[in-house]
């Protein structure tokens, strides 16, 4: 009896997706090439696929391995880049991104993948999902290539808002510790907060305040926390876990990236100069590819939006076929794990906790000594 069919006898459903084929700057050949390679890779997952029906039906039908194993759902409408996230909230009932969303919402599917503008993603899934409870602000989180045994560190918020208080560092936290157990199998994850300097007396007010908060939670949520680290302990083994606001964790982002660009480039220049150079290439090729691996952004591909009834993985706009396959990949891990689940779960348990933790103290402090 095959795989499938086992699947089938114990009643485990397919675990269904729900794509954005509009959103990418390479357009939705991309995207279907991407699901192809993600199809051949997991033979349980199926799609919906949001865009127009006419064109995508052309793309899906050269592809074997997504034979059977798609519903195209037809959305004329498109969410550009330079779209304002008020304006899509507004008039965007017809573009692919809102219907993609709206599957989540209806529970057709578990996960949405996107690689388009993160802010009118944010908004609709915002407004369409709605937030936990006892969440202010919901975050985006990211893998980043790390020193530490499992190769990548947990890092948010990365730019769903550029404010944070002193309560939406410590729900980062939260929520970044439930990732690094799904998406990392940790058991305690190792918290850090970002700040410009390790001394606790370094920072801002609200760092000061998340610092105290955060260590209290430490206990009760399961993790570890370390304290302040720097920027340097982002690609570190400090910490499992970077706890920083959307503003710099998305110039943190954007540093990183530019920077292992410009070190690509380099590169490539170094071992073109001269022929001695470019035979050393050779002899070193086996290494460089290896490299290439590891740091490539492609392979790390996709931000989880967290703190939502629902779970969104947004691909990067410029993401080729390698780069969506490695965040519908994403979306398949957390949709194996239940993750939305888990961290609905855990959020309603710490909140409830916390809050009769609260109601403690205020009764020790009223009473007459």
């Amino acid at each position: 009896m095959t795989s499938s069919q086992d699947h089938k006898k114990v009643g485990v459903a397919p675990i269904v997706l729900s794509i954005d084929a509009m959103g990418g700057d390479l357009g939705p050949e991309a995207v279907v090439s991407g699901m192809s390679r993600s199809a051949k890779a997991n033979p349980d997952i199926h799609f919906l696929v949001h865009g127009p029906k006419g064109k995508l039906t052309k793309l899906i039908e050269r592809k074997k391995a997504l034979a059977g194993r798609c519903e195209i759902r037809d959305a004329s409408g498109i969410v550009s880049m330079e779209d304002k996230p008020s304006h899509i909230m507004r008039h965007g009932q017809d573009t692919s991104m809102w219907a993609a969303v709206e599957a989540v919402r209806d529970k057709e599917a578990t996960v949405a993948v996107s690689c388009g503008n993160t802010g009118a993603l944010m908004a609709l899934s915002m407004i369409r999902l709605r937030k936990l409870p006892g969440v202010n602000r919901p975050a985006i989180a990211i893998l980043w290539p790390s020193r530490n045994p499992q190769g990548f560190n947990v890092m948010l918020d990365v730019g769903a808002d550029v404010r944070a208080d002193a309560q939406d560092l410590l729900q980062y936290a939260l929520m970044g510790v439930s990732y690094a157990r799904n998406g990392l199998d940790l058991d305690r994850p190792r918290v850090g907060l970002l700040n410009v300097g390790t001394e606790e007396h370094k920072g801002k007010a609200e760092l000061k305040e998340a610092h105290e908060l955060i260590g209290r939670m430490a206990d009760k949520a399961q993790f570890e926390f370390v304290g302040f680290v720097e920027g340097g302990d982002i690609p570190g083994e400090a910490c499992d876990v970077i706890v920083t606001d959307g503003f710099t964790g998305n110039v943190a982002l954007k540093t990183g990236e530019g920077t292992a660009s410009l070190i690509g480039d380099r590169l490539k220049e170094a071992f073109a100069y001269s022929p001695l150079s470019r035979l050393a290439s050779l002899l070193a090729l086996t290494s460089l590819r290896r490299l290439k691996q590891k740091i490539d952004p492609r392979r790390v591909n996709g931000g989880v939006f967290l703190g939502l009834n629902g779970t969104v993985v947004k691909s990067h706009g410029a993401a080729d076929a390698t780069g969506v396959a490695a965040a519908i990949q994403l979306a398949v891990q957390l949709a194996q794990s239940g993750f939305s689940e888990r961290l609905a779960a855990r959020l309603a348990s710490i909140t409830e906790n916390a809050s009769e933790s609260d109601q403690q103290t205020n009764t020790d402090e009223e009473s007459p000594k």
